[in-house]
């Protein structure tokens, strides 16, 4: 059984990190105070403190890609990860990466997608048919 994962990052704006988590990604919202905002991120208690958002620097490789380290993000059932691409795109989202297929027919198959919240904070979610695979190789 998983238990609930806590992240507390830096964001600049909570207004805009409300609008980014809660409205556009789906998040309930928690408790709160003038300088601090949790989440439900799938389940995960992601806090959202005002502050100098992390550094992050391209230095991932993934495939043919580089991606930003450090980044966070959860892992969602296929047609929940479709949805939420749906959404993202329909927002006009800005994509790193844009929604697409990786390892395609390879053990641990999957999708994703890489953006950032109006902070610049990389967030990566990815997508699976089987969550049995997550971890398998």
């Amino acid at each position: 059984m998983l238990t609930p994962f806590h992240l507390a990052i830096n964001v600049t704006d909570l207004d805009a990190a409300r609008a980014f988590y809660r409205d556009l990604l789906g998040c309930e919202e928690g408790r709160s105070t003038d300088s601090w905002v949790d989440f439900s991120f799938s389940g995960h208690q992601l806090s959202l403190h005002l502050g100098t958002p992390f550094v992050t620097a391209d230095t991932g490789k993934v495939g043919a890609h580089m991606v930003a380290m450090p980044h966070f993000g959860v892992v969602l059932a296929y047609d929940d990860w479709r949805a939420l691409a749906d959404r993202l795109e329909a927002n006009g989202t800005e994509w790193v990466i844009p929604p697409t297929v990786r390892f395609e027919g390879e053990a641990g198959e999957q999708w994703t997608m890489f953006f950032r919240d109006p902070s610049g904070n990389p967030i990566e979610v990815k997508g699976f048919r089987d969550l049995e695979q997550v971890f398998h190789r």
